[in-house]
């Protein structure tokens, strides 16, 4: 793990901790070298910014509330002195280490990976630093992950989903604030974000239904997951709003990565049943779904009609493209580092999810006859 925040030299430390004679040590940074050689000091960038040295203090640090015209004169006097933030310091000024846990599942994992890259711009941006650890879809993992963490004196704590309880949450946030994912709940010093899996489900059923499919496969992923259940739920409800029965040998378990949706299409196939269509409860089933289509020789979208649910980055680039919900792992990641920020302000987070959306593209196509 990586926590960005570099070293400082004893000397340095003392020099940052030391007030100079007659006048007060910077509250938020080290001095740094101008352009032309000489020690920048945030005093310096306050009075070419035009506000106080606090101000510029409490931007850097990210508990700010200025206008956007202040926030861009401190940026633009930052660039042009050539003043260097000095994180560490910073952190001991402020009684904080300017550093953000994320427990995520699985480092590797398409969907987190982005999320990951959403929440690593946003603490970038207000001088934070994640530290990045993976609970592998087991309560157990994750509340070591927790502690870990917290033994590392992080300021708060990032959820992305997981297993962990919901008392387990609660409990944690009475230490320090929380964040996560992939719930409904409340609790003092946490925020929850929830994406509408029942909506995307539902979208994407009715997609196929408005295509004229009515024999609709469902690959569903791992009934552990409350989204995974969610999306079942709105497949279900489309079907049923659509005036036709839910059939469940129609319906077959995932594991939500691609081998479970190539095993998930050789089943249906072996068992005989009948489809012309295929929702899968993420695109990395709807990738191991179209393979398994292609080793029977069924063309996606001639023979059968295949639609994901998260939108990939490399959901646009596949053969052919394919159709999906958008789910943006990218904002949300974005979302609840933004929440995180705010808390750590002291503030109600005021973020919103988006609403999922279909995005229809060239694996799915309108039944003939």
């Amino acid at each position: 793990m990586h926590r960005g925040s570099g070293t400082i030299e004893k000397n340095e430390m003392t020099n940052i901790l030391k007030p100079k004679p007659g006048r007060k040590p910077p509250k938020s940074s080290s001095p740094s070298k101008s352009a032309s050689g000489g020690i920048v000091k945030i005093e310096m960038v306050a009075l070419a910014a035009g506000v106080s040295a606090s101000t510029v203090s409490r931007i850097l640090n990210g508990t700010a509330v200025v206008s956007e015209v202040k926030k861009a004169a401190v940026d633009e006097a930052i660039a042009r002195l050539g003043f260097i933030p000095n994180p560490m310091a910073r952190g001991l000024a402020g009684g904080r280490t300017l550093s953000v846990g994320v427990v995520t599942q699985s480092v590797d994992s398409p969907f987190y990976g982005v999320a990951m890259r959403g929440v690593e711009d946003a603490l970038s941006a207000a001088g934070y630093s994640p530290l990045f650890v993976s609970g592998h879809w087991n309560a157990t993992e994750e509340a070591r992950c927790i502690d870990m963490l917290r033994s590392r004196r992080v300021d708060g704590i990032i959820v992305l989903t997981g297993r962990l309880s919901d008392t387990a949450l609660r409990a944690c946030a009475r230490a320090l604030p929380v964040v996560v994912t992939g719930r409904s709940l409340k609790a003092p010093g946490l925020f929850a974000l929830n994406f509408d899996n029942f909506e995307g489900g539902r979208l994407a059923t009715q997609h196929l239904l408005a295509l004229g499919h009515r024999r609709i496969a469902f690959i569903a992923g791992d009934p552990q997951h409350p989204d995974s259940n969610e999306r079942h739920r709105g497949y279900s409800a489309a079907l049923e709003a659509a005036g036709i029965a839910y059939e469940p040998e129609l319906v077959v378990p995932g594991l939500y990565h691609e081998e479970s949706g190539l095993l998930a299409v050789e089943q249906l196939l072996t068992l005989g049943r009948r489809f012309t269509a295929i929702f899968a409860a993420n695109d990395q089933m709807a990738l191991g779904a179209a393979l398994g289509l292609h080793r029977r020789s069924l063309r996606v979208p001639d023979d059968v009609s295949v639609v994901g649910f998260d939108n990939l980055p490399s959901s646009a680039y596949t053969l052919p493209p394919l159709s999906t919900v958008q789910h943006p792992a990218e904002e949300l990641g974005r979302l609840a580092a933004s929440a995180m920020l705010q808390l750590l302000r002291g503030d109600k987070p005021v973020v919103a999810v988006p609403a999922p959306r279909i995005i229809a593209r060239e694996s799915s196509r309108r039944l003939d006859g």
